[in-house]
């Protein structure tokens, strides 16, 4: 801004005070000194409308038309997120099946329609997610949730994540039905928070609680959480965030487009189509 008005006065002298030093030697104007007059007269109004809409423009943004910056960061970020989406679109086309990897999935295991979703059970917000595609499932045969546990709030998200993603070694089933369960019903309470020391044993009870109501084996299924399978896929889901900058969760990638967050049922429908 400095900068601006420093040149605005220096244009704004050249204009009136330019034709002096031109014809400061001669006592009649020549050809040449008239072009060279009218050559800097042309720069200085240059300069002078260049730095007025310089000074004029935040003005005219802030007080005048605020709402042209927000349509300028609205379509700042959908170019952004469309870039995105088009790096989502190329990988998913030449990786599905190293993204699914090991993981659980529910609904029908061999639909045409692929989401995939990082989401942790102790999110509030992936528990809305999930109820919103569960009426998905629920209505159409057609699309299957890959799911792509990340546990990344300790002791509440490691045992459920693991257990879910060790179920599938038993049956892909019972695993989408333990995910089910972990995300309809509370696996731990407030008094469990109390005692931070043994909080990693009371969450896993609770889980195997919940995977013996699936149906699962559960002396096997605590063998499995600390198998190869599941530190693999653990690893998928942690490298597959960091390619999608994925810092939060819930997050989908519904076909070929992403969307961070809890979307509702209509906006996953129109992301099937």
């Amino acid at each position: 801004m400095i900068w601006t008005l420093l040149i605005l006065v220096l244009a704004i002298a050249l204009y009136v005070f330019g034709g002096l030093f031109i014809n400061a030697g001669s006592k009649k104007t020549s050809t040449l000194g008239m072009v060279v007059h009218k050559g800097v007269n042309v720069i200085a109004i240059m300069l002078i409308a260049g730095c007025v809409c310089r000074l004029w423009t935040p003005v005219y943004l802030v007080n005048t038309n605020p709402a042209i910056l927000q349509e300028m960061v609205q379509n700042m970020q959908a170019q952004q997120e469309e870039a995105k989406n088009q790096e989502v679109r190329k990988f998913v086309k030449s990786h599905m099946n190293e993204m699914i990897g090991d993981a659980p999935i529910a609904g029908n295991v061999d639909a045409k329609k692929t989401i995939f979703l990082w989401s942790d059970y102790s999110c509030p917000y992936c528990r809305r997610v999930h109820s919103e595609l569960a009426r998905v499932l629920a209505e159409r045969d057609d699309v299957r949730v890959v799911l792509k546990n990340f546990s990344i709030h300790g002791a509440l998200s490691d045992a459920p994540a693991k257990a879910v993603i060790a179920a599938k070694i038993q049956d892909n089933a019972k695993a989408a039905q333990l995910d089910k369960l972990l995300m309809d019903k509370e696996y731990f309470t407030q008094d469990d928070l109390k005692n931070q020391a043994k909080l990693p044993e009371t969450i896993k009870t609770n889980v195997m609680k919940l995977a013996k109501e699936a149906g699962l084996d559960t002396k096997k299924l605590e063998a499995d959480m600390e198998g190869e399978v599941v530190a693999r896929e653990l690893q998928n889901v942690r490298e597959l965030a960091q390619r999608f900058e994925i810092s939060g969760t819930p997050y989908l990638i519904i076909g070929e487009q992403a969307f961070p967050g809890a979307i509702p049922y209509s906006r996953i429908i129109e992301a099937l189509k």
